[in-house]
């Protein structure tokens, strides 16, 4: 057998036992990551284990109470990844139980009442005797690895760390060190296909269909199916700025005061109907599918946002603002104002229904090589606190942690969409022509 044929030599190291975990919000393709980190670990000698649930059961773990196989994880075997790199869903389930939410700055670490769920972490981790963690999620879910890796850094001099490597995983790809995450491209064919078919109804009632997409920091998910659905305009958070964005002071409970940045509501919806009127009366369509970042909900006046209830990491829960309805009755009464005339103005949420779609052959290929990442950066460098990337033809990258979460505050940062950017000037030369 020639060279370029064989296996990959079996790397040099120490781990016996490795955990995976899946966190956060599911994406498409994840089988692909978890069962090939799991398979390349399996082939060199190494038992996985799966945690069910993401930190669900580590984070109120005790000694007391000790995790329960096939409640609280799994052994991964061939048999149980047997053909699920193409598969739908998430073998290991997600939750997004947050272990280190008390902890907002370096100085917490040494709190030990901040930190106990880390601690948790850790504890429950060794006594299954586990020797390394491989983290999958988002944005949040990198925050809390670099947490849990900064907790052991803090452990006494001797102790045996438990290495931690993250594969970046969300369908909103506003993640800083890679270029495309996967799941995105997955979820931008479903949503588009959803577009296009709402197009059709749209020409067939002369109606108009505002369609919130989700992408909560960053508008690479609503621009793209905005694009691949030929929607008629598209707007995020990145187009938030000059007449559209304005700022109101923030009185918080303890009495302090703050400004925050907020949508100009009024001349959202005037840019909306602007687009309305030309397609009705340049172009003849009196139809059409407005495209919404369900981030702008963050951007929404302090007043509107009373009573909406925030998760584990602090984010308003977006489904309570529905968003796409709010805005159609505002679009259908301003455009009524303007025309005299009335308009079948609907409003939707999509999303959900992408997160677990079939995986595309290209989502499949980059899951699988960020889930051999998470094997070569272990066992092949023995590196510790890094998220594997990659780029140009799926060339592996590891980037350490602290090149992608600020060192004061802990959080991760937001690659937006660049305002002007050959790609964000995509949409505009496809989208409804509006001299504005």
């Amino acid at each position: 057998m020639s060279e370029s044929l064989s296996r990959p030599p079996k790397a040099s190291h120490h781990f016996r036992r490795v955990a995976i975990l899946f966190a956060g919000g599911p994406a498409p393709g994840a089988n692909a990551v978890i069962s090939t980190a799991a398979i390349s670990f399996l082939r060199n000698d190494v038992e996985v284990i799966g945690m069910k649930h993401g930190y669900s059961s580590l984070a109120d773990f005790s000694p007391d109470t000790p995790l329960v196989e096939g409640q609280d994880y799994v052994r991964i075997t061939p048999q149980f990844i047997k053909r699920s790199r193409s598969s739908q869903g998430i073998l290991l389930g997600t939750a997004r139980t947050n272990p280190g939410r008390a902890v907002s700055s370096p100085a917490h670490l040494d709190d030990p009442v901040r930190v106990q769920p880390l601690s948790n972490v850790d504890a429950g981790l060794r006594s299954l005797g586990v020797e390394a963690l491989i983290s999958i999620g988002g944005d949040d879910t990198l925050k809390t690895a670099n947490k849990f890796k900064l907790y052991q850094d803090r452990l006494p001099a001797g102790t045996k760390k438990i290495p931690v490597v993250h594969l970046p995983k969300t369908i909103d790809n506003d993640y800083m060190g890679i270029d495309f995450t996967f799941g995105y491209f997955t979820a931008v064919d479903t949503l588009a296909a959803e577009i296009r078919n709402l197009l059709y109804d749209a020409e067939a009632g002369r109606a108009y269909y505002l369609c919130e997409t989700m992408g909560r920091s960053a508008g690479w998910l609503s621009y793209g199916a905005a694009i691949s659905g030929e929607a008629s305009l598209v707007i995020s958070v990145e187009d938030i700025h000059g007449k559209f964005r304005g700022e109101e002071t923030v009185t918080a409970a303890d009495g302090t005061t703050s400004i925050k940045a907020v949508m100009n509501v009024a001349e959202v919806v005037g840019r909306i109907v602007k687009t309305m009127r030309v397609r009705e009366e340049e172009e003849g369509k009196p139809y059409g599918v407005i495209v919404l970042a369900e981030g702008l909900a963050e951007y929404l006046p302090h007043s509107q946002l009373a009573g909406i209830p925030r998760d584990d990491h602090g984010h308003i829960s977006i489904t309570h603002v529905q968003l796409g309805r709010m805005f159609s009755k505002l679009v259908a009464d301003e455009y009524k104002k303007q025309t005299g005339k009335s308009r079948k103005v609907v409003g939707l949420q999509l999303g959900y229904e992408a997160r677990c779609a079939a995986p595309h052959a290209f989502d499949i290929m980059l899951g699988s090589q960020l889930g051999v990442g998470a094997y070569r950066a272990l066992a092949e460098r023995g590196l510790n606190g890094v998220m594997v990337s990659v780029s140009g033809q799926l060339d592996l990258n590891y980037v350490p942690f602290e090149e992608l979460v600020d060192p004061n505050t802990l959080v991760t940062v937001v690659r937006y969409v660049e305002r002007n950017s050959d790609f964000h000037r995509l949409a505009r030369f496809l989208e409804t022509f509006v001299n504005d």
